[in-house]
């Protein structure tokens, strides 16, 4: 089985990082005056993944280039990875479909969580402006994107039987000026 496009989407390194390191360079300087701070392990998946994608479509045919790409090739993309996906998305007419916890194996696909998908867009969206990309153009922030992930998630949620909730977000209720002037002048 091939397991170029699995990595990416699941955030592991090995396979991704093999297949695309940079040759080494015997001409760069030992002393170097600046060396580079550490990536965080955001900052290296982010760079994985966009070489992944720029090599996934320099691999079409004909090679995209860049500038040319859309959210069709993003869609592909997303499309391809599924192939390596290690998710059981169980099909409408299995008899697991629905339940969290299926007593049995099926012989229902593979796929690519949606979490791990909708992380994935979001590392490519900034890196695509990170590398010069508008932001009016990037193909990762294209509507079609959304949809597609929403339609996956919500599939995805109805078959495996796990509702999708989403997280709210924690608010800091901001303490008033006022409150705090009239505390300080009331105690000596």
């Amino acid at each position: 089985m091939n397991n170029k496009g699995k990595d990416i989407a699941e955030g592991s390194s090995s396979t991704t990082s093999r297949l695309l390191s940079p040759p080494p360079d015997h001409h760069q300087h030992r002393d170097q005056q600046h060396p580079h701070p550490p990536l965080s392990r955001y900052e290296s998946q982010k760079r994985r993944d966009w070489n992944t994608f720029g090599q996934y479509l320099r691999n079409q045919r004909p090679p995209v280039a860049l500038q040319q790409c859309n959210s069709n090739h993003v869609l592909d993309f997303l499309r391809y990875l599924d192939l390596f996906g290690k998710t059981k998305v169980h099909l409408q007419g299995c008899g697991y479909f629905g339940q969290p916890e299926p007593p049995g194996p099926c012989s229902c696909p593979l796929r690519q969580a949606w979490g791990s998908l909708d992380a994935l867009i979001g590392r490519l969206r900034a890196a695509y402006e990170e590398n010069g990309g508008s932001p009016e153009t990037n193909p990762f922030a294209n509507g079609a994107i959304r949809v597609y992930l929403r339609d996956v998630r919500d599939s995805q949620a109805k078959a495996r039987g796990i509702p999708y909730k989403k997280k709210k977000k924690k608010r800091n209720i901001p303490v008033k000026a006022n409150d705090e002037i009239s505390n300080v002048s009331t105690m000596h």
